[in-house]
């Protein structure tokens, strides 16, 4: 997630567009509900991610960490080194299920982290929930959409990964799913393509069922969707945080005076940042309720 203090501006001026994807009015019910793990597997699961990824100490360890996660899954994982500007970095992607002439449900997090703290919030958490997912969506593919996931380097620097994916003729999917700071909390905070959009229906339904509160926006801290929604593609961002936070956390982003910052904005950047943050049992009921909602949208949307 990008700091507060220097990137305002683009973070105002993106976060009032409202981004459509091409999507027909629901008609048809939800997807059949898959059998979910056991809530103690799905936590235990995805704190063994997040503790890989942050005991690296540089970001290509990171990327190493999930590399392995990937390949112990089953899946083949492609590096995909660029140079964009005056940066160099690598890029991972990786085709999950689903036929090749479906639309595409791209899902990624960015992997790397700032120099200070482990990242273990910062974005090891949103890398371990795209593990999770990838692991789920590869076992029970969508009925009507591919899938692939990708981790996405650079990002601290100025979302430098996302552009260049895009900038070097990456697959345009038919929405793009990211996830930035996914540690603890009771709401999953999506930032909204629309209100009406059928994936805004279909989380509110599933953090209904998740027993976890919804808080849909347009407004939503930099991170990767921001790439997308530069070039005019569809895409979406959530986060799992307190649901007391998040008027803190814009307000902070909008250099309002804040008199009790939130944990989040105390924890990311810092020497805080670290595996005593993250609260495994809240991110397993996220990754189930994101889960949910994706099969729920793909249910309805072709």
């Amino acid at each position: 997630m990008r700091p507060a203090t220097r990137f305002v501006t683009p973070f105002l001026a993106c976060s009032l567009m409202l981004v459509g994807c091409a999507s027909p009015t629901p008609t048809a019910s939800s997807a059949p509900a898959e059998p979910q793990p056991q809530a103690s597997t799905v936590a235990e699961a995805w704190l063994a991610d997040v503790t890989a990824i942050a005991a690296a100490d540089d970001n290509a360890g990171r990327r190493a960490a999930i590399e392995h996660a990937l390949k112990a899954s089953g899946i083949a994982v492609t590096q995909v080194p660029f140079v964009f500007g005056k940066h160099q970095g690598t890029n991972l992607l990786a085709d999950i299920s689903g036929p090749a002439d479906a639309p595409l449900l791209l899902i990624g997090a960015h992997s790397d982290r700032v120099e200070v703290g482990r990242g273990a919030t910062d974005n090891a958490s949103g890398s371990a929930v795209v593990l999770a997912l990838a692991q789920r969506l590869k076992q029970a593919p969508l009925q009507n959409h591919r899938v692939a996931v990708a981790f996405w380097d650079k990002e601290e620097l100025g979302l430098i990964g996302a552009h260049a994916y895009i900038a070097d003729g990456g697959a345009k999917p038919a929405m793009y799913v990211n996830f930035d700071v996914f540690g603890w909390g009771d709401a999953l905070w999506m930032m909204t393509p629309e209100p009406s959009h059928p994936l805004v229906s279909a989380s509110r339904d599933a953090t209904r069922s998740a027993g976890i509160t919804f808080s849909p926006g347009d407004k939503y801290p930099p991170t990767d969707h921001l790439a997308f929604h530069k070039a005019g593609w569809p895409a979406v961002s959530y986060s799992l945080v307190g649901s007391d936070e998040i008027p803190n956390i814009l307000a902070a982003f909008a250099r309002q005076k804040v008199e009790t910052p939130a944990k989040v904005m105390q924890v990311i950047h810092s020497d805080a940042d670290t595996m005593a943050q993250v609260d495994a049992t809240q991110a397993a009921r996220g990754v189930d309720a994101v889960e949910d909602a994706l099969r729920r949208w793909d249910a309805v949307t072709q």
